[in-house]
């Protein structure tokens, strides 16, 4: 309709819906014309010129009605111009006409609905219906200057509610809605309003009061509802600046009466006729709707009765008013009765009614475009917590429902590609984050990151990728079947059958079969009804029983809210300081993914059946906070505690808290199933609200992650003044010594997370506790200050506290309830086998395994006893026992496994995705069970590791499956030593080596203590020892089925070329499997090592079968084939080997140390040749022949000079041939193995592991090692044939045979006389081997590396026995000046180390000597990093020597001495290292010199008795330098390694008082 300036202007005002005017306006168009009268105006409306016929009119044509010819050029003009100026608006706007949509909610102004630029409303402009459904009038409102926008606004604003106030009808104005012929009927444009919002009211009330008459402006400002802007957003779904203004017009009977409402015209003035009016016209205006505009009744006419129609509407008021009440009426019985909050509670929980017990484990929310007003009402979100949120917002990130439940909660943003599976699911959940956090989708782009789709190119665009989302989360392998919901949130309204929101729910209604698992919510009737619409004509369901929308979105916050418990409404707190709480907010608790979090008020406020808790945790499940919680409450028994629990409590926690160290180290060793998880949760739920207490859920979690919450968690509410409370953190189930290296290098990397966040404390901030498994029992034992043992004996004590609980329970349950509670029972009767045995031969006894659920407990005790962490998920026990069943229940899963059910529980296995899961209920259970299953049934572990591994039913597509595949795999490939370490090891590593994959040694028959029953260092899984053991020849078949299951997997390929090579001397098939290996992981040097082994054990077995029989050429000529090939494979393995470890040095991240088997390898193929050569006529004869061989393989006489020096040549020259055809290798023998030995030295000796930890597996290499040294020196370290040589030749042979006696016992590098330290050695050989280096550095050919050699064994051997050295400590200083001052090229690490070490300032050494001493320490650091760069990742290098308190050779005192005042096994030893309690041990205090220093950095200045030396050192603990200001003044015992001297127990200095 006509949107006419009241002011002539030249240019006129453009109109969206000309074509749609009447004759009224056409006429008052004509008015606002400069140049056009009146009396051309009346002229038109005299002939009903209307919109239509405007657009037809010619000059003549208005000529030809009275126009006069000036006036009738302006109107045509004025027309063309209109039309043309509205074509190019429409143009530039480039607003294409888009979906059919509702108006926004009539006469509401906070509800959420917003338009979109394009969209069609579904209502044309109409007159009065039923008086309360409004009528429509549309205005474009796109072409108005700031002059006259505002007079326009108001013009029409007063003219339409006058017509709907008379006609006694509701009506909106909607201002930015197009109309023809420039747009489509209804085409959403929206209006840019840049100034106040305000302005368009204040302007709307003044000219209500100007334009109604003075007795109805009150009625009309009450009608005349206040402007609402309603948001306009683009095409693609993002806010945009328009908006389209619409105000309401609400005539209620009672206010309105049976009045009528005339206006004036006030804003559009008139102009006057050129020619003298003859009588005045009325200034009142009566207007009505008729159709879709609005008539004005007083209008001049050409009618005969001119008032007719005005005096006929009057008198029909009465009328109107009466059908106007009636209507009203009817419209208010319409009253809400509905029960829609009841049935959100339902739908919500699965029937359970409580949010604490939902039926659902997880949510999933799909949402569209939020308003920022219903973003006060999502607390119910952040408590649901869902699992994943499918947002269709793309500005959801910045002012949406992102933005604000990120504040609240953690999220991880995602695009959908994310979800495409390009790997395992499990992988690909992981990498997501899932279930540990809300993932968060855009699907519809994200503002910044990748543009948004319009809806008709969405489902090319993105709909493919959405699609792949959900088929993801619907997966059974990634989330429980049945047991989560899908919330379709529609926070506005969807009219397309084209929005992304029809499509995604087609795509969850397709891959869940039906729309029990989801649940729609909007907030009004009329989006629920377009919404049903469109579901219903796309997926022909109706969902209505599935839709909430009779609840306001505030109601259903509420709602949903008021299903929580007490105690997840209420706030947790964390102890503070002084006694103080300190909230827990929720999104920081969720950002600790990684720690249960163990609060003050834990468990206050739950409804947690009691009962049901106690009963799991007696029947031998898992102990919870509940139990501890319980237990306390009054009347209840207090929790039974163990008799090491309050020495815990009392002496070994405040004995930590006195440390200076970051994070401290505590280990609770337990026998498996014996309490000690239990005691150690007894200890955190008693020490709550003293520290912040925590529990590591999952032991695989990134350690870096693990540090930084800890730390979070330590600073959580405090401020940097104050330090803060001590985080005690349980770690549990830890069990080998991979696993303690796991512990030691978590403790390291707090105290660097410590270190970067400055927490300043003098006292530990974390104190770690390590409940570690331990098979091994070392019987009685007093506890160390961080070490206690739990065994699976309970003192006398401790069985009248279990006698008294019994005495309680009996209260509660019945006698034969309490005999099902194994954990309970096994406990009070002392773990007697006899007990364990009872209950399985009672449960056993139907057992029949052609049924299923007897099936799944075979595969359940199978892995129980393999795999310590080992379960079943729910969804496969549902999938296995019951698949006609859609869903069975945590408790109607273990009634599944029928009189099996009480030797399991159901648990949350923790792994990278969480999920519910049953256990074995005791592992001592699970292995008489095993038993049982043999004896009884005849079931062998291959039997059943042929079941587990065939059934495919076991590996379906369910939750828990990547989790299963992995376990079954560790099963197989896993390999333990069984040999009991000794008491004082068993302390702290008690259980089995576990080695890792391909690693392990392949090891020779012949070793000591390698023969093929010994059971150390195994080349195979437990489990395919036992099955050897049971079924001998039966684990060929296992790998097999292993291998079909495990395709493409490299290590049971490896596992096969091992069985092969070993077990059935299969060497073709062997190679065939090394083969295949090597193709699934070409650059892995275990693989590479596996593939050595079988030349090297194929060249052995060929020896030991020629073991009685001389060798023939040809034979000799194969044999050597095999060991040239080993050697290259040997080669080759090191390669990969120094290879992966410079990657691994790089990322940081992977601490395995470099694999050094393929170095052995090497040495152990140079000991074969040896044999071989050794079994062959040439060399077999005599100890000249001997002779003759050593020097062969040391190149000093090569095989074509032996035709003149052995006389016997043409007896042997058919040996002779072969070994000329691989002469380079036989030259080459003792240098590649005394290069090895020298390599292994240095790898031993100044290296260790980065926590002191010792494998087995290095034992044995060590013990390898010492086989192949003495084949070595046996051969090159003796001389048979000396009685030939001449007398005159008699100091030569002296000097060689000092020499080979200084080879011969391995002290002729530094690091092998440094490793004299480390074993015992005789007095008199340690006397032998200082006069053989006296007699060296006294001749004449003694080279500086032998000089550097004799300084080292006379500190060696001083440290061992100081009376067996002769050279004055003077007198070696001296030597040692001489050496650097023409420093020997090749040997600067040894040198520099010695300089160090001996010329530190002392005061009997002249100051000249030690002025150059950090010149010594910058080349030492530098050497040691061209050195050991290539080797030195996973380790540390060991710090060799202290600084002593006395004077000369007893200043050095090595870590032996050290180590032999603590008086503890290797690994607590490396324990009480870590955690610093050594040094102060009054033994050790008075044994090491303690210095002070100045605090530099992160470093200190160490201070020297030359007040002219300042020597820097690095502390062996950066955290001990918190709390010391630059400057301060500390003191500190002095350590020497090859990496630098270290200031170790550093504390506070006598001179100055650190602050």
């Amino acid at each position: 309709m006509a949107e006419p300036d009241p002011k002539k202007n030249n240019d006129p005002v453009p109109s969206s819906d000309m074509e749609h005017w009447n004759e009224d306006q056409v006429r008052e168009w004509a008015l606002t014309l400069e140049g056009v009268d009146d009396k051309a105006a009346d002229a038109l409306f005299e002939q009903d010129i209307t919109g239509p016929s405007l657009l037809l009119l010619e000059t003549k044509d208005l000529i030809q009605i009275g126009v006069k010819l000036g006036p009738a050029k302006v109107i045509i003009h004025a027309r063309d111009k209109l039309v043309n100026l509205q074509k190019e608006q429409s143009e530039s706007l480039g607003i294409k006409p888009g979906r059919t949509c509702k108006p926004y909610p009539f006469n509401r102004c906070h509800d959420t609905y917003r338009y979109v630029e394009g969209d069609i409303l579904g209502l044309s402009e109409s007159g009065a219906s039923n008086f309360i459904d409004p009528c429509h009038e549309y205005k474009a409102f796109t072409n108005t200057t700031e002059e006259t926008k505002m007079t326009k606004f108001t013009f029409e604003v007063i003219r339409f509610a006058a017509a709907c106030m008379n006609s006694r009808t509701n009506g909106t104005i909607h201002f930015g809605i197009g109309d023809v012929p420039d747009f489509v009927h209804g085409q959403v444009l929206g209006v840019v309003v840049e100034e106040d919002r305000e302005v368009y009211d204040k302007t709307l009330r003044t000219s209500i009061n100007q334009c109604f008459e003075f007795k109805h402006k009150d009625v009309a400002q009450i009608c005349i509802k206040p402007p609402r802007f309603v948001g306009v957003l683009n095409n693609n779904m993002t806010t945009s600046e328009k908006f389209v203004i619409e105000v309401d017009i609400v005539p209620d009977s009672s206010i309105c009466q049976d009045n009528i409402y005339h206006t004036t015209d006030c804003s559009i003035k008139k102009k006057k006729s050129k020619t003298k009016e003859t009588a005045e016209t009325d200034p009142r205006q009566f207007f009505v709707r008729e159709g879709g505009s609005s008539r004005n009744l007083l209008a001049p006419t050409t009618n005969a009765k001119p008032m007719f129609e005005y005096n006929k509407f009057v008198s029909n008021v009465p009328q109107l008013k009466k059908l106007r009440m009636l209507s009203e009426e009817e419209h208010l019985r319409e009253v809400k009765n509905h029960q829609q909050g009841l049935n959100l509670c339902q739908m919500v929980t699965g029937g359970t009614g409580s949010l604490d017990k939902s039926y659902y484990e997880h949510y999933i929310i799909v949402t569209n475009k939020s308003h920022p007003a219903q973003l006060d009402s999502l607390d119910f979100l952040v408590e649901v917590n869902p699992v994943a949120v499918l947002d269709f917002d793309p500005q959801s990130f910045i002012n949406g429902l992102c933005e604000r439940f990120e504040k609240k909660s953690p999220v991880t943003i995602h695009s959908p590609d994310k979800y495409t599976i390009t790997e395992s699911v499990f992988d690909i959940a992981s990498d997501l984050h899932l279930t540990q956090s809300t993932s968060w989708v855009f699907c519809n782009g994200k503002t910044g990151d990748e543009q948004p789709s319009e809806i008709n190119h969405w489902m090319v665009d993105k709909g493919a990728s959405v699609r792949n989302v959900v088929s993801f989360l619907c997966r059974k392998d990634v989330l429980r079947n049945k047991k989560f919901l899908v919330v379709f949130l529609l926070w506005s309204r969807v009219n397309d059958k084209m929005d992304p929101l029809v499509e995604t729910f087609c795509t969850f209604y397709q891959e869940l079969k039906g729309t029990e698992q989801i649940i729609c919510i909007c907030d009004n009737v009329d989006a629920f009804t377009s919404w049903k619409n469109l579901i219903d004509a796309r997926c022909e369901v109706d969902i209505s029983n599935r839709c909430i929308y009779e609840l306001s979105f505030s109601e259903v916050n509420g709602t949903i809210l008021s299903l929580l418990s007490e105690n997840r409404r209420s706030r947790r707190f964390l102890p503070g300081a002084g006694g103080s709480k300190v909230a827990l907010e929720k999104k920081v608790e969720r950002q600790l993914t990684t720690l249960d979090v163990l609060c003050v008020n834990q468990c206050e406020g739950g409804n947690e059946d009691q009962v049901t808790i106690e009963q799991t945790f007696y029947r031998g499940g898992e102990v919870s906070w509940w139990n501890f919680y319980f237990s306390e409450l009054p009347g209840s028994m207090p929790f039974i505690k163990r008799d090491k629990f309050d020495y815990i409590i009392e002496s070994i926690i405040p004995y930590l808290c006195s440390l200076r160290k970051a994070c401290v180290l505590f280990n609770l060793l337990h026998v498996p199933g014996c309490g000690g998880t239990t005691l150690a949760k007894h200890i955190l739920w008693t020490l709550r609200k003293k520290f912040r207490c925590a529990l590591l859920i999952d032991n695989d979690a990134d350690p870096d992650t693990v540090a930084e919450h800890v730390v979070k968690l330590l600073k959580c509410g405090c401020t940097e003044q104050e330090p803060p409370l001590s985080v005690l953190l349980m770690i549990d189930d830890f069990e080998d010594f991979e696993d303690m290296e796991k512990v030691f290098f978590l403790q390291q990397l707090i105290e660097k997370q410590c270190l970067k966040s400055n927490v300043q404390s003098i006292s530990p901030l974390v104190i770690l506790l390590n409940c570690m498994r331990s098979e091994y029992n070392p019987g009685p034992y007093d506890p160390s200050e961080d070490t206690v043992f739990i065994g699976n004996s309970l003192t006398e004590d401790e069985l009248k506290r279990f006698d008294q609980k019994r005495a309680e329970m009996d209260k509660t349950f019945t006698p034969a309830k309490i005999e099902t509670f194994y954990g309970f029972m096994m406990m009070k009767k002392n773990f007697c086998p006899e007990y364990f045995q009872s209950v399985v031969q009672h449960t056993f006894q139907s057992f029949d395994m052609e049924q299923k659920h007897t099936q799944l407990l075979a595969v359940l005790v199978l892995m129980s006893v393999y795999c310590k962490h080992a379960g079943l998920s729910v969804s496969l026990c549902e999938e296995y026992l019951c698949s006609q069943k859609p869903y069975l229940g945590e408790k109607e899963v273990e009634e599944g496994f029928k009189k099996f059910s009480t030797l399991i529980w159901s648990c949350v296995i923790q792994a990278k995705v969480s999920f519910k899961g049953v256990r074995m209920i005791h592992s001592q259970i699970a292995q008489y069970c095993l038993k049982e299953l043999n004896l009884k049934h005849k079931l062998s572990k291959a039997e059943l590791a042929n079941f587990l591994l065939t059934t495919n039913g076991l590996y379906c597509c369910t939750q828990g499956k990547d989790k299963l595949r992995q376990d079954v795999r560790d099963v197989l490939v896993k390999r333990y030593s069984l040999e009991q370490e000794s008491q004082s090891q068993a302390l702290v590593l008690a259980t089995s080596t576990r080695q890792k994959p391909g690693s392990c040694l392949e090891k020779d028959s012949t070793c000591p203590g390698n023969s093929e029953d010994k059971k150390t260092d195994s080349r195979f899984s437990p489990l395919i020892q036992d099955i050897e053991r049971e079924t001998p020849g039966f684990g060929e078949g296992v790998l097999i089925h292993a291998s079909r299951l495990f395709q493409k997997d490299p290590i049971i390929s490896q596992l096969l070329t091992r069985y092969y090579y070993l077990k059935k001397k299969d060497f073709d098939e062997a190679k065939r499997w090394a083969k295949i290996a090597k193709g699934f992981s070409p650059n892995s040097s275990y693989i590479s090592d596996t593939a050595a082994q079988v030349i090297r054990q194929e060249l052995k077995h060929a020896i030991a079968n020629a073991k009685w029989r001389s060798i023939d050429p040809e034979a000799l000529r194969s044999l050597l084939k095999l060991a040239k090939s080993a050697l290259e494979a040997f080669r080759e393995t090191q390669k990969l080997a120094v290879h992966e470890s410079m990657q691994r040095l790089q990322t940081k991240r992977d601490n395995r140390p470099l694999n050094v088997f393929g170095f052995l390898g090497e040495i152990q193929v140079c000991v074969h040749i040896i044999e071989v050569l050794e079994k062959i006529p040439l060399f077999s004869a005599g100890g000249v022949r001997h002779d003759i061989m050593w020097s062969v393989l040391s190149g000093n006489i090569k095989l074509d000079q032996m035709k003149e020096r052995d006389p016997e040549f043409n007896n042997y020259i058919l040996f002779y041939r072969v070994l000329q055809e691989f002469a380079e290798m036989m030259y080459n023998v003792k240098h590649m193995m005394k290069l090895k030995f020298d390599f292994f030295d240095k790898f031993n000796v100044h290296l260790s592991s980065k926590f002191g930890m010792k494998e087995s597996r290095d034992q044995i290499v060590q013990s390898e090692l010492s086989r192949c040294f003495r084949k070595f020196a046996q051969l090159f370290c003796q001389t048979e044939s000396e009685h030939l040589l001449n007398k005159s030749m008699n100091m030569m042979l002296k000097l060689h045979k000092a020499r080979q006696l200084i080879e011969m016992e391995k002290v002729d590098t530094y690091s092998g006389i440094l490793n004299c330290l480390s074993k015992t050695t005789k007095p008199e050989v340690l006397g032998e081997i200082i006069s053989a280096y006296k007699l060296v550095c006294n001749s004449n050919d003694c080279s500086p590396i032998e000089k550097i050699n004799y300084i080292y064994i006379n500190v060696a051997v001083s440290c061992i026995n100081l009376k067996l050295i002769e050279e004055p400590y003077q007198g070696l200083v001296t030597l040692l000046c001489q050496c650097l001052e023409r420093p020997p090229p090749r040997v600067s690490l040894p040198l520099y180390f010695i300089a160090v070490l001996l010329l530190w300032p002392q005061l009997h050494l002249s100051r000249a000597e030690s002025v150059q001493l950090r010149g010594y320490i910058s080349h030492m650091k530098t050497a040691f990093h061209t050195e050991m760069k290539e080797i030195y990742n996973g380790k540390k290098a060991i710090v060799h020597f202290f600084l002593g308190k006395k004077p000369g050779y007893e200043r050095i005192v090595h870590l032996g001495e050290i180590k032999r005042r603590i008086n503890a096994g290797p690994e607590q030893f490396a324990s009480k290292w870590e955690n610093g309690t050594i040094w102060k041990n009054p033994k050790v205090q008075e044994l090491l010199c303690r210095v002070t220093g100045q605090v530099h950095s992160r470093s200190i200045l160490a201070q020297t008795c030359n007040p002219n030396i300042k020597v820097e050192v690095t502390p062996l603990f950066q955290s001990q330098l918190r709390g010391y200001k630059e400057g301060s003044t500390v003191s500190f015992f002095i350590g020497f390694s090859m990496q630098g001297p270290l200031a170790i127990d550093i504390d506070e200095s006598e001179v100055t008082v650190a602050t």
